[in-house]
């Protein structure tokens, strides 16, 4: 079974970009989906009633969707290849610039929006500079500058991602995506499936509830106003 992961901002066009791949799979491969919100989703819903294909959704709640598909991804490894999928195509929230959902032995795919603007992919950190591919969807609505300036800066943040233009409703220039899911391998080990990246250095005070302002009122990693290096503060 191949694991593909997907990442991006908030109306990025994520959901459009995994129902071209469905379309393109469907007819000869088992796919099963999760996505990964933190209040409410809807995804699960439509590509089960659009394709009929095993769909469903967690919601993180007060924890990083990240952390979430991370805590969760073991049980659903089992659940997909339980169903015999090919493929399983798991769907983050993509909300915490600081972290990432891509693990090894997978596929990892950003989807980012060319009206976000020129700069927001300096703006993402690992969501973009740990992935294989980065997806530019809406390129329809930019100009030609503008497309350049948006590869530029994703370059940039990753020289070594793949990127590939797309309108993603009409499902224009996704063949090379295709033809890389294609290619990617199947899983040969779960257990030895981990993060690509390293998580944040630590886990503040406001992270586990304490609701004070300034920083003298918390401990652990904490920032002023003045000075841009981290201080820690013992307990």
């Amino acid at each position: 079974m191949k694991l593909i992961i997907i990442a991006g901002p908030p109306s990025a066009g994520k959901t459009a970009v995994v129902k071209q791949v469905i379309k393109h799979f469907l007819p000869k491969k088992k796919i099963s989906y999760l996505k990964i919100d933190v209040v409410r989703a809807f995804e699960d819903e439509e590509l089960r009633n659009e394709f009929n294909i095993p769909a469903r959704k967690v919601y993180s709640g007060d924890l990083c969707p990240d952390h979430t598909g991370i805590m969760v991804l073991r049980d659903a490894l089992d659940w997909a290849e339980g169903l015999e999928s090919d493929i399983f195509i798991l769907e983050s929230a993509g909300l915490c610039l600081r972290c990432s959902p891509y693990t090894t032995q997978s596929l990892g795919i950003v989807v980012i929006s060319a009206v976000s603007g020129m700069n927001s992919p300096l703006k993402m950190g690992p969501m973009i500079s740990l992935a294989d591919i980065a997806v530019i969807t809406k390129t329809d609505l930019v100009s030609q500058s503008e497309k350049e300036v948006f590869r530029e800066r994703t370059k940039e943040v990753a020289p070594h991602v793949e990127i590939i233009e797309t309108n993603a409703i009409q499902g224009t220039g996704l063949r090379y995506l295709m033809r890389a899911i294609d290619q990617t391998p199947d899983i040969s080990d779960p257990a030895k499936i981990v993060l690509r990246g390293i998580p944040p250095l630590g886990v503040c005070t406001v992270c586990v509830g304490k609701r004070d302002i300034g920083w003298q009122q918390h401990f652990g990693v904490v920032r002023k106003l003045e000075g841009a290096d981290d201080l820690f503060r013992g307990d």
